[in-house]
C-alpha cells in the first residue's frame, strides 16, 4: 500500500480525494503547530488542514489508520507507529486551547445518553424485572436456594449449636406463636438453631421460611427473651416482603446485563441462581431493613408481645459495638440510634390499639 516517505518525519500511505475510490501514492506529515499536509510522490501539495479538523481512526491492532478529512478525502496508510510519531509530540505539547479543539461534542454527548440509560435502566427496568420474577417464581426455587446456603454455611462459619435443651425448646415455642400469626403460618417457618462462630451474635432469614439464630445472640440478650422474639419476628418481616428474593433478582439481574455485554451470560446466571450462599453476601436496603424493623413491631403486636422488644436488642447493640452514629448517609442499614427512635415510636403508636 505504502512507499518509502521521501521526506524526513513524513509517513507514506495513499492519498483517496473526496467521492473517489481511486488512490494515488502520497506521504504525510504533521508540522509542530498542528497541521497536516498531503503531498503525492512527485512532492506536489493535496491537502493543507489543520489537525483539529481531521478525524484520526485508532489504532487497533495492525488495522490500517485512517485520516479522514472535512470534505471526504482519505489519507490510509499501514504506518501505524508513524502515525503515532507525528501525533506524539503534539499530545505531549497541547495546552488548554489545543485540547478544547480536539473535544469531540458528540462522543460527550453520546456518553452523557449512554450513562443516562445504564441509570434509567437500573432505576426504573431492573426494579419492574424484579417485580415480575418474583410474581413468576415457583416455591421449589426458594427452598433450593435457601438449601444450599444453608448447606454452605454448615460447612464453612456455622456449627451444631451448644444452647441447652429446655432454652431451645422455650425459643422453638414462642417462634411457633409468632409465625402463626403470619399469612404463611407456623408450618411456614422453620427455626434452625447454631453456633455462630466467627460471625457472632446473628440471626437471618432464608427465603423458604428458614430461620437461623445463633447461641451468641442468645447469650448476649441474657434473660431478655422478649427481644430475641423481637429479633425473629424482624427476620420473619424479610421473609415475608421477599426481600432476600428481590435482592437476588436485583443483583442477577445487573449482573445479567454486564455478562450480556461481556458475552458470557450461561457461567454467571449459575453462579448467582445455583448457588445459594451468594444469599449471604447481599445485604438488605435501608428500606427494606426499616420494613422489617415495622413487621417486628406489628407481629410483636398480633401476638400478644412487647412491640417494642427490638428496641432493645438495638440498645444493647448500640452499647456494645459503639454504633451511636446520628445519621445514615450512605449507610446500608439504618443508624442504630435511629431505629431506636422509630421502634419506640411505632411501638407505642400500636399499643394505643386492641392486638388484632
Amino acid at each position: 500500500m505504502a512507499s518509502e516517505p521521501e521526506t524526513p518525519g513524513a509517513v507514506a500511505g495513499r492519498w483517496h480525494p473526496p467521492s473517489s475510490s481511486r488512490g494515488v501514492a502520497a506521504s504525510m506529515r504533521i508540522d509542530a503547530d498542528g497541521v497536516v499536509s498531503v503531498a503525492d510522490a512527485e512532492g506536489h501539495l493535496l491537502k493543507e488542514v489543520t489537525l483539529v479538523s481531521v478525524e484520526v481512526s485508532p489504532r487497533v491492532g495492525s488495522i490500517p489508520r485512517r485520516l479522514t478529512f472535512g470534505d471526504g478525502a482519505v489519507f490510509e496508510t499501514d504506518d501505524n507507529d508513524g502515525v503515532d510519531r507525528a501525533l506524539t509530540p503534539l499530545r505531549r505539547g497541547a495546552g488548554l486551547i489545543h485540547n478544547l479543539e480536539l473535544f469531540r461534542p458528540r462522543l460527550a454527548i453520546f456518553v452523557v445518553l449512554v450513562i443516562a440509560l445504564a441509570a434509567g435502566i437500573y432505576r426504573y427496568a431492573v426494579p419492574l424485572l424484579v417485580e415480575v420474577a418474583i410474581a413468576a417464581t415457583p416455591p421449589v426455587v426458594p427452598r433450593l436456594l435457601s438449601q444450599s446456603a444453608l448447606v454452605s454455611l454448615d460447612q464453612t462459619v456455622l456449627s451444631e449449636s451448644k444452647l441447652d435443651e429446655p432454652s431451645r425448646a422455650a425459643l422453638t415455642e414462642g417462634f411457633a406463636g409468632l409465625a402463626a400469626n403470619t399469612p404463611r403460618g407456623a408450618e411456614g417457618y422453620k427455626l434452625n438453631f447454631r453456633d455462630g462462630g466467627s460471625i457472632g451474635p446473628n440471626a437471618f432469614a432464608l427465603p423458604d421460611g428458614n430461620l437461623v439464630l445463633t447461641d451468641q445472640l442468645v447469650t448476649m440478650m441474657k434473660d431478655d427473651r422478649e427481644a430475641v422474639f423481637g429479633v425473629l419476628a424482624h427476620e420473619i418481616g424479610h421473609v415475608e416482603r421477599e426481600h432476600s428474593l428481590r435482592q437476588l433478582y436485583r443483583a442477577a439481574g445487573v449482573t445479567g446485563l454486564v455478562l450480556l455485554i461481556g458475552g458470557d451470560i450461561g457461567s454467571g446466571a449459575e453462579d448467582i441462581l445455583v448457588q445459594g450462599a451468594a444469599l449471604m453476601s447481599l445485604s438488605y436496603s435501608r428500606h427494606q431493613e426499616a420494613e422489617a424493623d415495622r413487621y417486628s413491631v406489628e407481629l410483636m403486636h398480633r401476638a400478644g408481645r412487647d412491640p417494642a422488644a427490638l428496641a432493645r436488642f438495638f440498645e444493647v447493640m448500640r452499647d456494645q459495638f459503639h454504633d451511636t452514629a446520628e445519621t445514615d448517609f450512605l449507610s446500608t442499614h439504618p443508624a442504630t440510634p435511629q431505629r431506636i427512635e422509630e421502634t419506640r415510636r411505632y411501638a407505642e403508636e400500636l399499643s394505643k390499639e386492641p392486638a388484632r
